[in-house]
């Protein structure tokens, strides 16, 4: 994987002298935290202006993430859709075969390069080391940076992408196509791109490194409930001294702190100063800044100081954009963004404040190539969501926010995408655009539940305010897509692309516990404690008590079952070939017959062994079995993490309602609608890597698994 390459043009649009380089080199503040981190930053020689296209053919592709092709259809026919409807009639809907597992990384990923994922090396959100069996987020590897003293840094960060492959932006702009990729899943850290733009999508974190933490602040929280959320939030109560409550923000991990807790983790024959040094650590980890909340009670308003700003909040209403600088020591500064929604005011008060976004003019590393991308993005259209996941999933998931607060963000999120891409159609510097909305994929995910009265989260209530929420902002992408077609040239082609569909998720699965029930793992001692997405990103334990020397399958991320196999697992106890081969059968022989046990339904509609749906070199990367579940059902949040908490199946009582990852790939299909007829009735999102080159005059490389579908 390369490493990204600071671009060789100044914003101006200047070429850099070496002079110019050097003193823009040594103007960009030195920033290091072990959770964002950067690939590694090399000048290259400048390449003169630009030429002038050399194709007069223009293409255009905007994905819809999670976009159902049978609920497109279902409206289209009802008239819903008008402009889905023109583009299917000239080229046709059709449904856009996935990837095992159908996962945005992956699917995406396959998009990008035509490959399967044995090819690109994603297969899930999660990833595992091999040493610890810790699970850990895919798509890219952190080296954190390293100090001098404990203070004066020496070696920057680094993050590098863990997919493999070839992206056909790359491919085409190495024989002269100019093109414009936009929020595109699996972009960060952002590629160097010749003759092109790149403006990084998912991974792309908030500023403690993570999918998206929020802050929660109330008054009528109790202190037990103080801390973080098993999604992705911190809660705080306010304690008020007459009408002044004081807290903090919780900002970024300290990379020194962490430096020196690694250091002593790591001794052997840890003693009690080091234990009480490393609880001294633990306290100072988070760099914070002072927040004071002021409550106006007669006038149901509050203002918060931070940061040396005070911001002025009435209810229902979002704050403007917060700049805010976190600062590490007298050499290192983190800046962001945040916004603020003041909940209630009234006999309590309730403040909710967004993740801190990367600031796109100054983000701690490189989120754009060329790196000067983002900046004049945010010249040209002020603040825009940077965070790669940009809806409020969890707090809605966590109960800190309600439907429609939900759904004010969700537009919010989808039109910060939407302005992108219009702006840079608008710019004319491309000969292929793609754009990639998520909000789309978002909305079903969290409001599926009032679309199905079998989800034990269906609420009539509720649904008669927000039943159609989905197919509102399928409508809303409808309307977005009518406007784009007005922005663009005759001529034009275009592709409508979503990267999987859409399921129920009314019940989840325990797989780990099944697995220990069925004796393919072992678990020791005290029944392991509740994961939260905070032990993922901030090195809790996993896997307590599990005993590797009897376990031979354990299972994480979504529908993933891998072996503890000799030779790769730190521990491993299977042999690879015919033992790993037998064992294969055997467990997928069985959870073919896992049955609900309420009802008796049927719970596994397929199990795929790796080497029948994997080809490529990183498919020693691959889980042994992927477990593709019917209808209804989808494996545990605890299990994705490697829990085993008590009990197989349960009913789903979150928000988060509806999904795909883990389903059958077979029943989970993207939508694939075209302004002109392709050449297959079973298009596949591998499909679209060698359509694009094609449609250039390029050749499709023999390494692609995919077809051109013109």
């Amino acid at each position: 994987m390369k490493g990204t390459m600071i671009g060789d043009r100044h914003p101006s649009g200047r070429c850099l002298s070496p002079d110019l380089l050097g003193r823009h080199l040594m103007n960009m503040r030195f920033v290091a935290v072990t959770v964002l981190a950067a690939a590694s930053v090399l000048p290259i020689a400048c390449r003169g202006g630009d030429p002038e296209s050399r194709y007069s053919q223009k293409l255009v592709i905007i994905g819809f993430d999670g976009m159902d092709p049978d609920l497109v259809r279902q409206w289209i026919d009802q008239g819903r859709l008008p402009t889905f409807k023109k583009l299917a009639d000239q080229g046709g809907l059709h449904p856009l075969q996935t990837t095992h597992s159908p996962e945005s990384p992956t699917a995406w990923a396959s998009f990008a390069t035509g490959v399967n994922a044995g090819k690109h090396n994603i297969y899930d959100f999660l990833v595992r080391d091999t040493d610890t069996y810790f699970p850990d987020l895919g798509m890219v590897r952190r080296e954190p940076p390293k100090f001098l003293f404990n203070y004066i840094p020496t070696s920057r960060p680094k993050i590098i992408s863990t997919r493999g492959g070839t992206s056909f932006w790359v491919t085409a702009g190495a024989a002269g196509v100019r093109s414009s990729i936009l929020t595109v899943p699996v972009t960060f850290p952002p590629e160097e791109v010749l003759h092109g733009e790149l403006l990084s999508g998912l991974p792309l974190p908030d500023i403690r490194g993570t999918m998206g933490t929020f802050s929660f602040y109330a008054t009528d929280l109790s202190r037990y409930e103080e801390g973080s959320t098993e999604m992705g939030g911190i809660l705080r109560r306010l304690v008020m001294d007459g009408d002044v409550a004081t807290t903090e923000l919780v900002g970024p991990p300290n990379p020194v702190i962490r430096q020196q807790l690694q250091a002593l983790r790591a001794k052997s024959g840890i003693d009690d100063q080091d234990r009480k040094k490393i609880a001294e650590l633990e306290s100072q980890e988070d760099v914070r800044l002072p927040l004071t909340v002021r409550w106006n009670r007669g006038a149901k308003t509050a203002t918060v100081d931070v940061d040396g700003q005070t911001i002025a909040l009435e209810p229902g209403k979002t704050s403007r954009w917060i700049d805010l600088e976190f600062r590490i020591n007298f050499l290192i500064r983190i800046h962001g963004m945040a916004q603020m929604l003041l909940m209630n005011a009234d006999s309590e008060l309730q403040l909710y404040i967004s993740p801190v976004n990367w600031k796109p003019d100054h983000p701690p590393v490189p989120m754009s190539y060329p790196e000067s991308f983002a900046g004049e993005l945010f010249d040209r259209l002020g603040y825009y969501r940077t965070l790669g996941w940009a809806e409020a999933t969890w707090p809605l998931n966590e109960g800190r926010m309600n439907e429609d607060q939900f759904m004010e963000d969700l537009y919010k999120a989808f039109d910060d995408r939407a302005q992108v891409i219009l702006n840079r159609i608008d710019a004319r510097k491309w000969d292929v655009l793609v754009g990639v909305i998520e909000s789309t994929d978002r909305v079903q995910h969290m409001m599926w539940r009032l679309t199905d009265p079998k989800h034990p989260m269906y609420d009539a209530a509720l649904a008669a305010r927000h039943g159609d929420a989905i197919e509102r902002l399928y409508r809303r992408a409808d309307t977005f897509v009518a406007e784009l077609l007005e922005h663009l040239e005759p001529g034009t082609q275009l592709m409508i692309v979503s990267d999987h569909g859409f399921h129920s998720w009314r019940k989840a699965v325990n797989l780990n516990t099944w697995l220990v029930q069925q004796g393919y793992m072992v678990v020791q001692g005290q029944q392991p404690a509740e994961k939260k997405l905070e032990d993922l990103f901030g090195g809790g334990e996993f896997w307590e008590n599990v005993d590797w020397s009897r376990t031979r399958a354990y299972a994480m991320g979504l529908g993933q079952v891998y072996f503890n196999l000799r030779g790769r697992e730190s521990r491993g106890i299977v042999s690879p070939g015919a033992e790993s081969a037998a064992l294969a059968d055997e467990i997928s022989a069985k959870l073919l017959t896992l049955a609900d046990p309420a009802d008796g339904t049927r719970i596994i509609r397929n199990v795929y062994k790796r080497d029948d749906v994997y080809r490529g070199e990183f498919i020693g990367n691959a889980a042994e079995l992927q477990v593709g579940m019917e209808e209804g059902y989808r494996v545990s949040w605890q299990t994705t993490l490697g829990g085993s908490p008590q009990g197989i199946v349960y009913d789903n009582m979150k928000k988060w309602s509806g999904d795909h990852g883990g389903y059958d790939f077979a029943t989970t299909a993207g939508a694939l609608i075209a302004s002109k007829p392709i050449n297959t009735k079973e298009p596949s999102i591998m499909d679209i890597a060698p359509t694009v080159l094609k449609y250039f005059g390029l050749p499709v490389p023999n390494t692609y698994d995919g077809k051109s579908l013109w």
